[in-house]
């Protein structure tokens, strides 16, 4: 049964920093492009960045230089560096597997 089980969330103050994780089961990771999206209250869920199965990265312009997409093939698990954090980033943050599988969320909250 695939399954994406994300962590890391939390409280943090502005201009903090978090790590997300997102664990893959299920799946062949390795070949999996994936990404990391977060929805607001009220709000769409946007998308926030990628990392393919070759290693490339892109980012949506809000979070360019502050969050850094990674991925660990031997762990089957994929990171959300995220830095410089800003009360517009509190969101419910989600992982997706390429092959249409999504996790539950982790909540990220930053205070002003």
């Amino acid at each position: 049964q695939a399954q994406l089980v994300e962590s890391g969330g939390g409280l943090v103050q502005a201009g903090g920093s978090l790590r997300l994780s997102c664990a893959a089961s299920g799946i062949i990771f390795s070949i999996n492009v994936m990404r990391w999206y977060r929805q607001s209250p009220g709000k769409e869920r946007e998308w926030v960045a990628t990392i393919t199965n070759g290693g490339r990265t892109n980012y949506a312009d809000s979070v360019k230089g502050r969050f850094t997409i990674s991925r660990d093939n031997a762990k089957n698990t994929v990171y959300l560096q995220m830095n410089s954090l800003k009360p517009e980033d509190t969101a419910l943050y989600y992982c997706n597997a390429q092959i249409g599988v999504w996790g539950q969320g982790t909540q990220v909250t930053v205070s002003s």
